[in-house]
């Protein structure tokens, strides 16, 4: 074999490596692994179920916002107009302003309820992302790249539940204990819940339903008839959506 042909050959071997690693980065092949070694689960359709009324009772608890916080080196900024936010509490009027009516009652208004990414179905931020930093796995989380963000805040315009935070600043000085199995990230990058995409690859829960101490946060395979999850949206009697008549078929569900 002469030399031109050599490296030809070469090239294209390590192209096909590079492309096929590539590949499975953006596709995200890391679904979760059972507990086995070596044994990888088939992709899902990863969904939540949060119980409204469990929650309410301990209105005062932070136990799964500053578990998912502290795993993803969330930085606490001190003030509410530059949060970065995950997970957070947001009034009952607030989140749901099309379910909410003069009949409803005061304390339900006031109750203090979960908001997260949603990870729609049909995800308005992949669709206006110029660089493709975000977009949506095979098993539905949609994900975020924060080395090809380059702060357009595209997404944050076109996500209907501002579920998306936007580093104004460096956000590492305001970190208070970093995790270091998972990366910080800079100013100008655009961040959001992930469903600890990379706790779901070890077999883990995510962190704020580890955390759940009231047991109000419900995780799993909503593909699975058998699951946890699935099981609790079928016999749960009214279940509701954040602006289902959007069409986006939120993955995060709400139990009344």
């Amino acid at each position: 074999m002469d030399r031109r042909k050599f490296i030809k050959i070469a090239g294209f071997t390590i192209g096909g490596i590079t492309v096929e690693q590539g590949f499975r980065l953006i596709s995200g092949s890391s679904y979760a692994r059972s507990e086995k070694p070596g044994i990888q689960l088939k992709p899902k359709k990863w969904a939540m179920a949060v119980n409204v009324e469990a929650c309410a009772k301990d209105a005062g608890c932070r136990d799964c916002i500053d578990a998912c916080h502290l795993t993803h080196n969330v930085p606490d900024l001190g003030n509410p107009k530059d949060a970065i936010q995950w997970i957070w509490n947001a009034p009952y009027g607030e989140v749901f302003p099309e379910q909410s009516h003069s009949l409803t009652p005061e304390a339900v208004k006031r109750a203090p309820v979960l908001v997260l990414c949603n990870h729609c179905e049909d995800p308005p931020c992949v669709k206006v992302c110029p660089t493709k930093a975000t977009w949506k796995r095979e098993d539905g989380i949609v994900m975020m790249d924060y080395h090809r963000c380059i702060g357009c805040r595209y997404c944050m315009a076109a996500c209907p539940y501002g579920a998306r935070s936007f580093n104004w600043k460096d956000p590492r000085p305001f970190i208070k204990t970093i995790n270091e199995d998972f990366p910080t990230r800079t100013k100008g990058v655009v961040e959001k819940c992930s469903f600890c995409e990379e706790r779901l690859a070890k077999g883990l829960k995510p962190a704020c339903v580890e955390a759940c101490r009231a047991k109000s946060l419900t995780f799993g395979d909503l593909d699975d008839p058998g699951s946890e999850i699935a099981r609790t949206l079928k016999r749960t009697r009214l279940t509701i959506r954040r602006r289902p008549q959007l069409g986006t078929e939120p993955k995060v569900f709400y139990l009344l």
